[in-house]
């Protein structure tokens, strides 16, 4: 139970009690007392109609049974002056009256407890007062409002002692880890390096897409050294109010301090360290107040402290020139999409403590996730795993993984969506055009899938295999085949229907942007020449690109759109032609795809070579 449940409960109990005196308080007052006076009561006793007086302990109420054994409660005005016989004698009743009238005088004894709820009525309202006061400034300090500690940082700290991540946990990054392997020695032996005058570096910056992994290998960096981490992200330093961020950071250097050798991880660091001088504000603007003080903090006065800050982005191009220089980030370690074989050891990785069946091969999964990140393919496991219970499986099959792989690349399937006969025509042939071409051409890409069942937003997908290569080592051919391939959906129609819809629409975008890059930022036009037209400008307060500065004159745009059109107006006679040729193959597959919505690589394959699926044969045969 945490602090805050404890004072919760705490202050419950408080007003309980305080409830519970006030109402004992009340209702031992007992009811409203008969006003007999004291005259009338005296006339009582003498008349020998009274049997019996009980004098309370405080001496202030009388309750008086008469012989008939009724009962009468009396309030006495002389009360804690003396007792009830010097009172009664007054007005003269002795004690020989007593005895003659057979009157039996009996005194409460004070109860033990009197004092204590005495006690207790008085200190309960300053306890409940202080109990609200102390439960008000904790509920101020919590996570979500900062009003009495603006100064104090957020920062997580993972101490060693507690389970944490080693290099095993982290998979396909061995040149990382291979970099970061002499900052776990510095931790583990600094005298070690110091006896050499070496110098550690201070900071290192993690780069790589989102889902690579650099949170995970920051904490594998603390956890194979055995020393504390603090981990913050970059926004949690800035707040509305001046000053805030820099408190924050001296807050969070003096805390590493007190626990050196340690582990200072900024989470999206671009979130304060964007270059200064592009915020609204000018040289005023808090989150250069908050940067500048991490450049004070990383490179001051103080350079015997063993500390080690890595922080981790995916937009290292917007950082401030001065974060990056020696002393400072001095290092950087990319984190980049891992390729099959490091996909395979993430698979293994994730796959630990699953019930995993022996049919499935992850060398062929690892082959099926071309572009994945570590995320991806842990999502992928998690979606599977989803899938096999759902199922009520005793394990995980190459089936889910393989459904697992399509819902996250392709998103979930939408069979629920109505569609007419005449738009899955339409689908159909769309598709087969789009496989067919990418099928036919010597360059394109390889088919996986192609199916009618609507995914995510598209009626149909045709779903290539992805080229490991990166963009450096995609030729002028290959552009001209994905061109080509994009295309084919939409001149299918034409050739079918003599007619066209607007499902082509993602794909004139993506080739008219292809086309573009061609001729403008990759030398790939011979009347164009090999230059760069055209200067992309990018806001680096706001850390995303917004236009493109024209270097070039109109005459030269004018010849850009021309090219940009002839590029995609070839590839559109190119696939009209090829679709025309091999019209009886568009109907097939079409066909084929309206009676079993989806076809998987290989079965397309056989279509195109043999006009019919083995499978499908076999099981018609039987």
């Amino acid at each position: 139970m945490n602090s805050s449940n404890v004072t919760r409960i705490l202050i419950y109990g408080l007003i309980g009690v305080a409830a519970a005196a006030i109402l004992w308080s009340v209702l031992s007052g007992g009811g409203a007392s008969t006003s007999l006076p004291i005259s009338a009561l005296a006339e009582q006793v003498k008349s020998g109609v009274v049997s019996e007086l009980e004098v309370s302990s405080d001496g202030r109420e009388v309750i008086v049974t008469y012989k008939d054994n009724s009962r009468q409660q009396a309030r006495s005005q002389l009360s804690g002056v003396s007792s009830l016989e010097e009172v009664l004698g007054v007005y003269g009743v002795s004690g020989e009256t007593y005895v003659n009238t057979g009157v039996d005088v009996i005194y409460d004894q004070p109860s033990p407890w009197t004092g204590i709820i005495g006690i207790l009525s008085f200190l309960l309202p300053i306890l409940l007062i202080v109990g609200l006061f102390y439960f008000f400034m904790r509920q101020t300090q919590g996570a979500n409002n900062q009003a009495m500690a603006f100064g104090k940082s957020r920062a997580r700290m993972l101490t060693s002692d507690k389970p944490t991540v080693t290099f095993d946990d982290v998979a396909g990054a061995t040149e990382a880890k291979e970099d970061l392997e002499e900052v776990v020695s510095f931790l583990r032996e600094p005298e070690k390096f110091v006896n050499f005058g070496a110098r550690i570096p201070k900071g290192v910056l993690m780069v790589g897409p989102p889902g690579t992994g650099k949170t995970l290998m920051a904490k594998a960096v603390a956890g194979e050294a055995g020393v504390p981490f603090f981990s913050i992200a970059g926004s949690e330093f800035v707040e509305m109010f001046v000053g805030v961020g820099a408190s924050r950071v001296r807050d969070l250097f003096e805390q590493a301090k007190r626990h050196s050798p340690c582990i200072i991880f900024i989470d999206e660091i671009d979130a304060v360290g964007r270059q200064r001088g592009a915020g609204l504000g000018g040289s005023h603007d808090e989150r250069e107040q908050t940067l500048n003080q991490i450049l004070v903090e990383m490179d001051g006065f103080d350079t015997d402290t063993h500390i080690i800050m890595m922080a981790a982005t995916n937009r290292p191009d917007i950082l401030d020139p001065a974060l990056l220089r020696p002393g400072r980030f001095d290092r950087r370690v990319i984190m980049d999409r891992p390729d099959v074989r490091g996909r395979e050891e993430i698979f293994r990785v994730h796959m630990r403590g699953k019930p995993i069946a022996r049919d499935v091969n992850i060398t062929i999964l690892a082959k099926a996730t071309p572009g994945f990140t570590g995320a991806d393919i842990e999502n992928t496991v998690n979606e599977a795993a989803l899938f096999a219970a759902r199922r009520d499986r005793r394990n995980i099959s190459m089936d889910e993984l393989q459904e697992a792989i399509e819902r996250v690349q392709l998103g979930p399937e939408r069979r629920s969506r109505v569609m007419t006969p005449d738009e899955k025509e339409i689908v159909a042939y769309h598709e087969a055009g789009h496989a067919i071409v990418a099928y036919l051409l010597p360059n394109g890409p390889e088919v996986r899938k192609v199916t009618v069942i609507p995914r995510g937003m598209a009626g149909g997908v045709t779903w290539y295999l992805e080229d490991e290569g990166t963009l450096g080592a995609t030729t002028i051919s290959k552009f001209k085949a994905k061109i080509a391939a994009a295309l084919g959906g939409r001149v299918a129609e034409e050739i079918v229907f003599n007619d066209v819809t607007a499902g082509a629409s993602s794909d004139l975008q993506y080739i008219t942007r292809l086309a573009r890059n061609m001729v403008t930022q990759l030398g790939m036009s011979e009347n164009m020449g090999l230059r760069v037209y055209g200067e992309r400008q990018e806001m680096v307060f706001l850390g995303r690109e917004i236009s493109e500065q024209r270097d070039y004159s109109d005459a030269i745009a004018q010849k850009i759109d021309e090219e940009v059109s002839k590029i995609i107006n070839s590839q559109h006679d190119r696939v009209h032609k090829l679709l025309t040729k091999h019209r009886d193959k568009l109907d097939l597959i079409a066909q084929t795809l309206l009676e079993v919505e989806s076809l998987e690589g290989k079965a397309f394959q056989e279509l195109m070579e043999k006009g019919v699926v083995e499978e499908i044969a076999k099981a018609e045969n039987e």
